[in-house]
Formats: structure tokens, sequence, C-alpha cells
């Protein structure tokens, strides 16, 4: 639900340290900000350092489908710069983000000379397949209801703030849909801990 990679994050925080010129800049981007753009070139790829973000598919009808949340040492745009095609999706900051900006030639030249590097990479792309079946999984066979308990036990845990509207693309449905599993979360819940995101979910 929300992926991180600390391996990554430590490889480049100890890269940047031994190669104070290596043109790989730490940026802050405010909440909201999208940093990677549905369907423009990618010229840089990041490594998040701090803070959360949204992965989402924008579609023609104007929905949006929320791939995952990303954190800490998560990696985006690296396909796009494998494969050199444009970027396949949305990255937003969702809270204010810091993320280290590596320039695509710099990000290639490290998939071809550094086996260090290339082995993480390897790791998170396996890791990313295997999440996503589990995550088709889960959908199938558990109810919106423990889907949407799961969303608001990360927003206590991150002390971080979701809109219903993300929840929703997040869940595969629609607002008015969640609405109504939100109305029979409240009715059902016993724990105690997710009661003040309720009362603020509740108001909306």
């Amino acid at each position: 639900m929300l992926r991180t990679n600390l391996d990554f994050l430590f490889f480049i925080e100890r890269f940047c340290a031994e190669n104070k010129d290596s043109n790989i800049i730490l940026k802050t981007f405010t909440s909201g900000f999208r940093f990677i753009e549905q369907g423009e070139k990618i010229t840089n790829i990041y490594i998040i350092k701090d803070g959360i973000t949204k992965c989402f598919i924008s579609e023609e009808n104007g929905k949006d489908f929320i791939i995952e949340f990303l954190g800490k040492g998560e990696i985006v745009g690296e396909l796009e710069a494998i494969k050199k095609i444009d970027c396949l999706c949305n990255v937003e900051a969702i809270s204010e983000v810091t993320a280290y900006a590596i320039p695509d030639h710099i990000f290639l030249s490290l998939t071809e000379k550094n086996s260090a590097f290339t082995k993480i990479l390897l790791q998170e792309l396996s890791t990313r397949i295997i999440q996503t079946s589990s995550r088709a999984s889960f959908q199938q066979l558990y109810t919106l209801e423990y889907g949407l308990q799961k969303l608001l036990k990360l927003q206590t845990d991150e002390q971080i703030s979701i809109s219903k509207e993300d929840m929703a693309a997040y869940l595969g449905i629609s607002v008015r849909s969640f609405n109504r599993t939100l109305q029979q979360l409240k009715a059902k819940n016993e724990d105690e801990s997710l009661d003040k995101i309720l009362e603020r979910l509740g108001k909306y």
C-alpha cells in the first residue's frame, strides 16, 4: 500500500557523498506538485528521500487510477529511461517531498557500470511485479471495507492525509461508492485509533 526501498536510498546517499560532482540534485516538491507528467519525455529519474507520493494514470474519461503510494527510497521514471519512451503515468507529491533528481544519462550509466545499483534496480522491479500480483489478488479476495480500513491505518501510522478522491481512485471505485463504504465501516468500527480520521472524513 505504501512502497519503500531503503536499499536504494542508502545507495544514492552514499553515491552522492562519494561523488560530489555527479550532477545529482536534491529537490523539494510541495504537496500537490506533479513532478512527472504522463505523456511527457523523461529527463530526470527520481529516488524519494522523504515524503509520500502517488503514482497514477489519468484515463481519457478524466478519471484517475492510482497504481501505488510511494515513500522513502522508491524510484520513479526508470522504466521510461530504460525503454526511451514517454512517461507512462503521473507522479505527484501528497506531502512535502524531497527527492534525488538523477539526469537520465547518469542513470543509464549507473545501470551499465555499477553492478550494485543494477542489482538493487532488478530487485525493485521484481518486487513490483510480485506486489502488483498480490494487490490484484487482494482486491478479489477482500471486501472494500477491509481495503479502506488498511488505507485509513496507513494514514494514522504515517501521519499523512489522503483525500477521499485519492482513496477512491486507489480502490478503483467512485467517490459515491467510497462514501457508502465509509459509512458501513464507521458503523462497524472497533478500532479507536481510526475514530478521528473517520470523523474527519464523515464531514465532507
